[in-house]
């Protein structure tokens, strides 16, 4: 098959859409097919994507940044369409439903193939990365009610317009299927999470020791927890949480916090402002190929996020052997079982500490982690992949020969919708 991938975002910006595309396009060659991503360009990054496994078209895309680095996508990128002039793709998988959502969607009428679109974000949950619709204590009221009407009624809508224009649509769990569902989207929907690449399986333990004697500093016990530090993670309760875990049971811990954003010093006054400091380390970015053995050197992992579709990491954490502690949310719910590979909590800051306190140590639970992280191996998800893009492939060819119908010298030629009546005349002639 020859691939067709669009993304409003890709490496270098850090997230959960860039890597979860960049490892589908990895395991679809490994398994023989053509993939290409389409991508939008981050001015001079150094970042050589001829070296890639995945070949990169790179889009034109506007100076103007978001906060967190994204940047704004063209809305015709020139490059796009003079690829699809040029070459035949077999289908288009588009990871947005802006920007370059509505340009799949063109291009796949236009050439007659299969759109299918993975729901990654809940885009609700992010309408605060738009300066304009940022609400702020001292807000009008009317710019309240506005933005409150944007998420829950115009972008509901404009998700099930979007997707029921697809002939699949993929969602990370079964939470965001039922999602789907809710909104009205009658397309064709499967579930299919992120994958896991084979090396997140293979543990360095030497580098682990050294991560732990770093950050450990000599305690019982390290947490750990990995994200954007953004006000959709939920880093507030978070906080909380782990000054309620001193409270418990003393300093006997340490917690290292994975990542970097535009909440990182509110975030470090919040910590001191509770007592914590000395228990927390903001450790910052981290490469991907070393975030695993972070996770491998703790015994437990923290999550507070309610926005996620799926959330990679924890899949990431349980590779390592690291049981989840989380809050009930989509994604979490279909991941982590509670008293098995980790625990889940009503966001209830005692609650929380108190199914950390016990998942710390426990030697059982790290074990089924593990055991659920098998599951999400991308090598095994890809071939589940594969087999949906044939099916939709098919599908696309035979629902567009019953529609080739021509007609000249005062005959009509077709493909006829009632195989018995051929050669009597044309059964339904489907425009």
């Amino acid at each position: 098959m020859k691939i067709a991938m669009l993304t409003n975002n890709y490496r270098p910006f850090l997230g959960g859409v860039p890597i979860s595309v960049e490892r589908q396009a990895h395991e679809l060659i490994a398994l023989g097919h053509e993939v290409t991503v389409f991508a939008p360009e981050y001015g001079d990054t150094g970042e050589d994507d001829s070296r890639a496994p995945e070949r990169i078209i790179r889009y034109h895309s506007q100076k103007r940044k978001m906060e967190n680095g994204m940047v704004y996508p063209g809305l015709f990128p020139g490059e796009i369409l003079r690829v699809f002039e040029e070459e035949s793709f077999d289908c288009i998988h588009v990871h947005h439903p802006m920007f370059v959502g509505p340009l799949a969607l063109y291009l796949g009428r236009k050439y007659g193939i299969p759109v299918i679109y993975t729901y990654h974000t809940r885009y609700e949950d992010y309408v605060h990365y738009i300066p304009c619709f940022r609400i702020r204590e001292n807000s009008f009221a009317g710019k309240k009610k506005m933005v409150g009407w944007l998420r829950e009624t115009v972008i509901p809508r404009y998700m099930k317009w979007f997707a029921n224009q697809c002939d699949l649509v993929l969602a990370p769990s079964a939470g965001m299927q039922q999602i789907l569902r809710k909104y009205g989207v009658t397309s064709r929907t499967a579930v299919f999470p992120t994958g896991l690449a084979d090396e997140f399986f293979d543990r360095k333990a030497e580098h682990a020791r050294e991560i732990r004697e770093k950050y450990g500093k000599g305690k019982k016990y390290l947490f750990v927890t990995v994200s954007r530090l953004e006000k959709e993670k939920n880093y507030g309760f978070l906080l909380r949480g782990i000054a309620d875990i001193k409270h418990k049971i003393g300093s006997c811990f340490h917690v290292m916090i994975l990542g970097d954003g535009r909440q990182k010093s509110e975030l470090k006054v919040r910590a001191s402002i509770l007592g914590i400091q000395d228990v927390v380390t903001f450790v910052g970015s981290v490469p991907n190929e070393e975030v695993k053995d972070y996770l491998s050197a703790s015994d437990v992992f923290l999550f507070a996020s309610k926005s996620e579709t799926q959330g990679i990491v924890l899949a990431e954490a349980m590779a390592a052997g690291c049981p989840v502690v989380a809050v009930h949310a989509v994604g979490a719910d279909d991941i982590v079982r509670t008293g098995v590979n980790g625990y889940l909590t009503e966001e209830k800051e005692d609650l929380w500490a108190e199914a950390v306190i016990n998942a710390a140590g426990a030697e059982s639970l790290a074990k089924a982690a593990l055991r659920t992280a098998e599951n999400y191996r991308s090598s095994v998800l890809a071939r589940y992949e594969e087999m949906l893009y044939n099916q939709c492939i098919c599908e696309k060819r035979s629902s567009r020969q019953t529609q080739q119908i021509r007609i000249g010298d005062g005959k009509e030629e077709g493909i006829y919708e009632d195989q018995e009546n051929r050669g009597k005349g044309p059964a339904m002639l489907i425009r």
